[in-house]
């Protein structure tokens, strides 16, 4: 056997990983030092008989945001071992059906959570001192550079409100403790390490929003945070108060929101994730008020790379027969061995 045929042979018997959108190419060396990988190479997400037809035979797939629903996890289970997602966030994926026909799901948590919070704060800063407006002003020319021109809010020894004291909602915490500001959080419990960590208070939801300059939530989308925000809790906030999201678009109530905005109950919003998502609830765009970036949280290369790396170690596990490291269904470990 030449030693073409012989490559191909071994081609052939390395496990199979679909991606289903692009990401940068050095996400995937890991990967693909023991999987043939194989990506889709259009942006957009594929439409549901299209996915299904391509990944026909694939032994895992790379999750980049697209939707995967009871019918493709029907479609996949003869031959799919894992939906290793590409983001801490999985609401893209049914989890539940992926659990009844035995397949994994993951995600990668840790990895982003520097950076997401970092856009957290960079989207406060933007909003609350303008920065959007004021770039707008100077590149068109303007002359007024007076005393009394775009003034912004003052950050600095202000009171943040966080919601959702997890891993990213503590960075969040760590970064406000830098501006000497005053740190309110809620959820769930208290939480003695976020306290510990930034010197936050614990209160309910009604205090923060009352008492906070400014909200940033971190919160997973799950039915019951659905419109967490809405009507009455934009009422409850300042007329000063900007609000900052980073998590799920649907956490926000959006036609809530630009009537808030419309009627000036709050100062500002800025929003890295939307409702329905890359669709934007009618007249967000219209206030100078709002800093709006497209779902880029955790868009740097070097967590692009550690992301791409921790999909490989779960599908390496996987794949291996594994529990993997990250798995958001581990009841589906037991399923595999009764089978």
């Amino acid at each position: 056997m030449d030693i073409i045929k012989v490559l191909e042979v071994i081609k052939m018997t390395k496990p199979k990983v679909y991606v289903t959108r692009p990401v940068p190419s050095e996400a995937l060396n890991l990967l693909k030092e023991r999987c043939d990988v194989e990506m889709n190479s259009e942006t957009r997400n594929l439409e549901k008989e299209e996915l299904l037809e391509k990944v026909k035979g694939y032994d895992a797939l790379l999750v980049t945001g697209t939707r995967i629903d009871e019918e493709i996890c029907e479609g996949i289970k003869s031959h799919c071992k894992i939906l290793a997602n590409y983001g801490v966030g999985y609401d893209n994926i049914n989890v539940e059906a992926a659990t009844k026909h035995g397949i994994y799901v993951t995600n990668t948590p840790g990895i982003v959570t520097d950076a997401t919070a970092d856009l957290a704060w960079t989207l406060l800063l933007a909003t609350a001192r303008r920065i959007v407006e004021c770039d707008r002003y100077v590149r068109s020319g303007g002359k007024d550079w007076g005393p009394t021109k775009l003034m912004g809010t003052q950050v600095s020894g202000k009171t943040i409100g966080i919601i959702g004291a997890g891993r990213i909602g503590t960075a969040m915490g760590q970064r406000a403790k830098g501006f000497n500001m005053k740190i309110l959080y809620t959820g769930n419990s208290v939480k003695p390490d976020f306290e510990k960590t930034t010197g936050g208070q614990y209160v309910d939801r009604e205090t923060l929003l009352r008492e906070s300059d400014f909200i940033s939530i971190h919160v997973p989308s799950m039915p019951s945070t659905r419109h967490l925000i809405s009507t009455n809790e934009l009422k409850q906030m300042k007329n000063s108060a900007i609000l900052v999201n980073t998590s799920r678009g649907a956490l926000i109530d959006e036609k809530a929101l630009v009537l808030a905005l419309r009627d000036k109950e709050i100062a500002g919003a800025g929003l890295d994730v939307f409702e329905r998502e890359p669709l934007l609830e009618p007249g967000l765009t219209d206030f100078e008020n709002v800093v709006l970036t497209p779902h880029i949280g955790t868009s740097t290369l070097d967590v692009r790379i550690m992301m791409g790396e921790g999909c490989a170690q779960n599908i390496f596990a996987a794949l291996e027969g594994k529990l993997p490291p990250n798995c958001v269904n581990p009841e589906v470990s037991a399923r595999l061995m009764k089978d």
